[in-house]
């Protein structure tokens, strides 16, 4: 359960507080696959802003761009269970970075991260580190190119940590399987071939040859 300082929790009873979203993208550089991350907020100007680490519950801070109007969140269901979420983040075509982001590197499957963070409207400085709102993986990013005199638009969609529990695992019980994570295990050794032997058991009242009656 987060716990809300009482500054903060009179700032949101009179309702006065400014929210603003914060977002990281972690991809990788095309040319390299070296890891790289983009971070954005929605206002103008660049900021160093903390926020509430969603893998450790640390504060920590990060330097996120400002692309102000020209980024769109769908609103976040706040559920506590495991139901995979899905969202879709639009970005306008006409801010460069955005368009590097997409044209320069590689998101697929590039983890996502957002948070929102309260300011004081009187002196716009962050009342707390923004709560993690979204953690998950890039599941799409189409680009919408306009007919002339529009405006086109970049949307990316993302499918929450919680996907992962859906996923089937393709590996097969096998003995080349079984080496490769315990070399010299010859446990499955003959799992391939144990489903044609015919095991006799013998029939009652029968006597093999040589025994005693």
């Amino acid at each position: 359960m987060r716990v809300i300082p009482v500054s903060t929790q009179a700032l949101l009873e009179a309702q006065t507080l400014v929210v603003r979203d914060f977002m990281r993208i972690t991809g990788r550089v095309r040319a390299t696959g070296a890891p790289i991350t983009e971070a954005f907020w929605s206002d103008v100007g660049d900021i160093n802003a903390q926020v509430m680490d969603a893998d450790t519950g640390l504060a920590v801070a990060y330097d996120f761009k400002g692309v102000g109007a020209l980024i769109a969140i769908d609103p976040i269901p706040m559920a506590s269970n495991l139901t995979v979420q899905e969202i879709e983040v639009k970005f306008s075509q006409l801010d460069d970075r955005i368009n590097e982001l997409l044209r320069v590197y590689d998101i697929r499957q590039a983890k996502v991260e957002i948070y929102r963070g309260a300011f004081d409207p009187e002196t716009m400085q962050m009342v707390e580190p923004a709560s993690s709102r979204f953690v998950g993986f890039v599941d799409g990013a189409p680009v919408e190119t306009p007919s002339e005199g529009n405006e086109g638009s970049i949307k990316i969609k993302c499918v929450s940590s919680a996907q992962e529990l859906t996923r089937g695992n393709p590996d097969m019980r096998s003995h080349e399987s079984q080496l490769s994570r315990a070399p010299g295990d010859a446990f499955y050794e003959d799992v391939t071939s144990c489903a044609d032997l015919v095991i006799f058991w013998g029939k009652r009242g029968t006597i093999r040859e040589g025994a005693a009656t």
